[in-house]
């Protein structure tokens, strides 16, 4: 049966609501009828995928309109134009069957789809005897959906896509399309207008900025040799394990002789053994996912699935990822579910509404940042999200994600003032949809990945963000002390002199210290923006500045909690930093810096070594005061403790001045080591210590503590 003249324009327009029904190859009286779109063909024939001829084609329309009779039952075709002197085939898409199914129909509508990256986006597969890519994409309140790329020039009529109605997915199938194709999709909303052209949100690779269109890609690798590394992390708790995150920009760690990033291969010859030399556990990248502005760091990203073309192809990262396990380094990565830039080729009113974001800016825009909120309790939005989760454990081996902005998420009010937010059913503050979407992540994560961990930037007094979520809690894995940030460098940045008037600005931290599962976090936040390195945050002349930051990174180290340090601060970079240049690596020419690199490394060895320091960071029996209440001398002592291990007595004098015998109470008499001491002269101090060893009796010991120094001491009997 003929179509309609309207239903004809509408096909060449790239506008009609179904084109399989007229395209591609049906059944009809006579047999076998199929009608193509052959743009710049004055003739074709169609052929079997094998090559046998099955009739000939006539041009009905002249703008690349074709139908014929063919031989037998309708099947995948394709077809040979000519043009002058010119030949070429064109696989027809349309004789193509869908590759979705009812099981995915039902999974995605229910929001319980845990595969959704191996159903949306762009996929390279065989399909009815051909290979080709499938694509897919949600776009529920769309008129109509096209993909256009490189391979159809654009056109949004040479590959419109079935629509699945009751879930809101189009779907298309083109055969002989290969790998690194760019496209995008072409939108017509509700409304009846075209909306920008979208970047795939699924995409596993995209163009480098400026460009901004989606790559066809195959995510990862597929060979992997990190068993080992991956069973030892499944088989332990890791609140009793050493943790110490190196955390690194990886567009400013260091760059090539042209200026420019480096490739992820290029990163793994370098950073990896630098970690692993530095004693570090784990490396946290900042947001690896596509981005389209450099000064966001990762942070407003728009390929959630895609790692940054900055740094070469997605392979490039998992072989990274692989490298590191295999050198017993693992790597999170920072993870921003709270929001979305409104970049046009982005999520944004991706289908012509409010799909990913609230329609309402009260709910739906952020005014921190200009960007947009996603919509919690959205089931297909969470289902998005989570998915995402769930693909860089399993496609990258990623050993956990830093969630950014988690306060962000739990609060209506946040950043705003009274009348521009809306509050809950029960006239509150908190964003329950929320708070059902981060226990989802975790119980999605957990549930299915055993070793994966999840940290939490959370800077409130939120209870039980650490807490499983069947006990309701949000069933993070760790959570940010922001309050043990915050209030140390504020006493570290204080004149000695002024200290003892705010000496619970060391102590306070303490009372909960064992509430959450924490990490201390010295991170790239504490060190942009004016801010300044932590080396300037330190108060005094040049040498006292050095000697605080030793003694601080004494102090954290001996702190009950895991560790993070942002790249340079290992080496107490003076400048800011800035994404836009390399770290200082001359510095290290210098003694004094180099030398807070060996602390740094010495520590983290340190740390490791002794389950006293480790094994029970997370633990209120892990820690006992010694000296709480020498504010006057600006001296705090406690002990680190772990069964069956030999304590750790750890010691920090905050004044420029040497306490000559500074008498302190130990719980054992005896030798105790003195295994750590910042003020030692190969780390840039004056070289003042207890000779390597003191001796408690009737339960106290004499002790030198040097100025501006921690010292640690382990009991040897």
């Amino acid at each position: 049966m003929k179509p309609p003249a309207s239903a004809i324009e509408a096909l060449l327009d790239g506008t009609h609501a179904d084109p399989f029904s007229i395209l591609g190859t049906h059944a009809g009286p006579e047999g076998t009828f199929a009608r193509a779109l052959l743009p710049g063909a004055e003739e074709a024939g169609a052929y079997s995928l094998k090559g046998g001829f099955l009739g000939a084609m006539k041009r009905v329309d002249g703008r690349g309109l074709f139908e014929g009779q063919l031989k037998g039952k309708p099947r995948p075709v394709k077809y040979r134009c000519t043009a002058g002197k010119h030949s070429w085939w064109v696989a027809d898409a349309y004789s193509f069957g869908p590759v979705l199914g009812p099981v995915d129909d039902l999974l995605i509508a229910q929001g319980t789809h845990f595969r959704l990256f191996d159903k949306l986006g762009a996929h390279l597969i065989e399909h009815e005897g051909a290979a080709g890519v499938h694509f897919a994409v949600w776009a529920p309140n769309a008129l109509h959906v096209s993909v256009v790329g490189d391979f159809n020039d654009w056109d949004s009529a040479r590959h419109q896509m079935r629509r699945r109605a009751d879930i809101g997915v189009w779907e298309i199938f083109i055969p002989e399309l290969g790998e690194w194709a760019a496209y995008k999709y072409r939108i017509i909303g509700p409304d009846g207008a075209a909306v920008p052209l979208k970047a795939d949100p699924f995409a596993f690779a995209s163009e480098l900025r400026p460009k901004t269109a989606s790559l066809v890609a195959r995510p990862a690798k597929r060979d992997w040799g990190d068993d080992a590394h991956r069973a030892h992390w499944a088989g332990v708790d890791p609140r009793r394990q050493a943790i110490s995150i190196y955390e690194v920009h990886p567009g400013s760690w260091q760059r090539n002789e042209h200026g420019w990033f480096l490739t992820w291969d290029e990163l793994a010859e370098r950073l990896i053994p630098y970690a692993i030399e530095m004693g570090f556990t784990h490396i946290e990248f900042l947001p690896v996912s596509e981005h389209p502005y450099d000064p966001s760091w990762g942070y407003q990203t728009t390929g959630l699935y895609a790692p940054s073309a900055r740094f070469g192809g997605p392979d490039g990262f998992a072989r990274f990822v692989d490298g590191a396990h295999q050198a017993g380094l693992s790597v999170l990565i920072d993870w921003v579910p709270a929001h979305f830039p409104t970049d046009e080729h982005g999520l944004a009113r991706f289908d012509g509404t409010a799909l990913y974001e609230h329609e309402d800016p009260r709910l739906g825009f952020h005014p921190d940042w200009n960007t947009a909120i996603y919509n919690f309790g959205r089931r297909e939005v969470a289902s998005f999200l989570v998915n995402n989760a769930l693909f860089w454990a399993e496609r990258y081996h990623v050993d956990g994600l830093r969630v950014d902005a988690v306060a962000s998420m739990l609060y209506r009010d946040y950043s705003r003032e009274d009348g521009e937010w809306v509050p809950n059913e029960a006239g509150g503050r908190e964003n329950w949809d929320a708070v059902e979407f981060l226990r989802a992540v975790n119980r999605a994560v957990y549930g299915s990945h055993p070793g994966f961990m999840t940290i939490a930037e959370e800077s409130t007094a939120w209870p039980g963000v650490t807490l499983p979520a069947h006990e309701e809690g949000l069933g993070f894995g760790f959570k940010w002390n922001m309050g043990f940030m915050h209030d140390t460098l504020q006493y570290m940045a204080r004149e000695p002199v002024h200290r003892r008037y705010h000496h619970d600005d060391i102590t306070f931290g303490l009372t909960y210290a064992f509430s959450e599962n924490f990490v201390l976090p010295l991170s790239h936040d504490e060190v942009v923006h004016g801010k300044g390195s932590l080396l300037e945050k330190m108060s005094g002349d040049d040498w006292q500045k050095f000697a605080n930051l030793r003694a601080y990174y004494g102090l954290m180290w001996g702190y009950p909690g895991k560790k993070l340090l942002f790249m340079g601060q290992e080496f107490a970079q003076r400048r800011e930093w800035s994404e836009e240049r390399a770290l200082d690596w001359d510095l290290l020419a210098a003694p004094a810096h180099d030398g807070v690199r060996s602390l740094v490394r010495d520590l983290n060895r340190l740390y490791r070594d002794k389950p006293a320091l480790h094994a029970r960071d997370c633990e209120g029996d892990g820690f006992e005061w010694l000296v709480v209440d020498d504010a006057l001398a600006s001296v705090f002592a406690w002990l680190r403790k772990c069964p069956g291990q030999p304590p750790i007595a750890v010691i920090s004098n905050m004044t420029p001045m040497t306490h000559g015998c500074y008498g302190l109470r130990l719980p054992a008499d005896g030798a105790w080591a003195e295994i750590f001491n910042s003020d030692a002269t190969t780390y840039g101090g004056s070289g003042q210590g207890n000779m390597g060893c003191v001796t408690a009796h009737d339960g106290v010991a004499c002790l030198t503590l040097p100025p501006l120094s921690t010292i640690m001491l382990e009991y040897a009997g």
